[in-house]
């Protein structure tokens, strides 16, 4: 082949650059706008994309789908982008978007699923991915048997904290891990003299609210992912303030619990505590911390903290109620170096699911582990409601 010789195109090679639709249907909310679009996609996208480990690159071309026009027009002019529609059916049917992404509140998700699995659509959704545990297998289900890929959000695990305790779990760090102290929360306005920080349909079981459909399908892919399958829950919720004050000031009683307190047993005999709660002032370093013990060594860790104490320097305290304890129990705490660089959790998780759908890989944060999620936190609400200990099933698509 001389210099001039141009060798015949490979029809398999992929091109060195992919742009990838994608429909992002509920930007307008909080964790829509914010963390999906604006933290993640756009990010994305104004960085030109991302690079694929043979070289290749993948960019990103979002569709803003809502119900207000006047609102998504407003977004797209902000951030500069093109497309938007309040036509959820005709992007469905556009082959230009290969990917479905879904930021509804929970009583909208599963009919858009459904559509969007139908249409053959790759989907990346937000969590609870259905109203209950039946729902969200047989959407599994229906993804499976359209050949449809799915992921589903698992922002947690991706925080910085949970990220070094990852890190000391696969070191052997622990050793045995014995328990699981979990506390998150904060406190959230009641919306009459101070607005609240989160939407009053969150207070509203009848609209999909209440803090144990919200969190517990996060402590579900937490715990299984780090520490083990669920294998029981006891739970307590609490409507700690029923008296709250909407968007519009309008006064309304809360019929979703604020708060629940849960006991759950893990494979391994490792047992963990986690309460939950919008009725709780904060009195530790972070907004959520999760206390792990172990035969060799304890951690505590937060969103981006983490602290450590090894059983060789850890203190022998004595009960004694007649004295003062003057020890300093926080100095014997050693924090973990970073030693890595951490980028905002949705939009990691974002590539690597792009990454995933290009190279055609298995994907294991899918629809089945979203109803994996959606059954803790269904047993979770049955445990209170009957006051008993409750024994998780296994899930399968078989």
């Amino acid at each position: 082949m001389t210099d001039t010789t141009i060798a015949p195109a490979d029809a398999s090679a992929r091109p060195a650059v992919r742009e990838i639709g994608i429909i992002m249907n509920g930007v307008s909310g909080r964790m829509g706008y914010r963390q999906h679009l604006v933290r993640s996609i756009l990010a994305i996208r104004d960085q030109g994309g991302i690079v694929l480990p043979d070289g290749t690159k993948v960019t990103v071309k979002p569709l803003l789908v809502g119900r207000s026009e006047a609102k998504l027009a407003d977004l797209a002019a902000k951030h500069d982008i093109e497309d938007y529609t309040t036509d959820l059916d005709a992007a469905l049917a556009d082959p230009r978007w290969e990917i479905y992404a879904d930021f509804l509140v929970t009583k909208a998700r599963s009919a858009a699923l459904r559509k969007a699995i139908a249409a053959g659509k790759t989907i990346y959704t937000e969590k609870p991915t259905a109203e209950t545990a039946a729902e969200a297998l047989e959407l599994a289900k229906l993804a499976r048997e359209a050949g449809v890929k799915t992921g589903v959000v698992h922002d947690k695990l991706y925080l910085p904290g949970l990220q070094k305790l990852k890190r000391l779990i696969d070191s052997g760090f622990f050793g045995r891990i014995l328990s699981v102290r979990g506390e998150f929360g904060y406190w959230v306005f009641e919306g009459d003299w101070q607005p609240a920080q989160r939407p009053s349909w969150n207070y509203r079981a009848e609209d999909g609210g209440g803090i144990i459909v919200d969190m517990f399908p996060h402590w579900n892919y937490v715990m299984e992912n780090l520490f083990g399958e669920v294998k029981s829950v006891y739970a307590q919720a609490a409507v700690h303030i029923a008296d709250r004050w909407d968007e519009n000031g309008e006064h309304y009683t809360a019929t979703a619990e604020d708060a629940a307190y849960g006991i759950f047993e893990l494979d391994g005999d490792i047992v963990a505590q986690i309460n939950s709660s919008w009725t709780v002032r904060v009195n530790r370093d972070e907004l959520v911390e999760f206390h792990v013990d172990g035969t060799h060594g304890s951690a505590v860790v937060g969103l981006f903290g983490a602290k450590i104490q090894h059983r060789n320097a850890t203190p022998k305290p004595v009960w004694n109620p007649d004295l003062a304890d003057d020890h300093d129990y926080d100095a014997d705490w050693a924090e973990v170096p970073t030693n890595d660089v951490f980028q905002n959790g949705f939009r990691q998780q974002w590539e690597e699911f792009l990454t995933s759908y290009v190279e055609g890989t298995d994907y294991e944060f899918n629809l089945l582990s979203g109803a994996r999620g959606v059954l803790l936190a269904e047993a979770g609400l049955e445990s209170s409601r009957e006051g008993r200990k409750v024994e998780l099933p296994t899930l399968s698509l078989d």
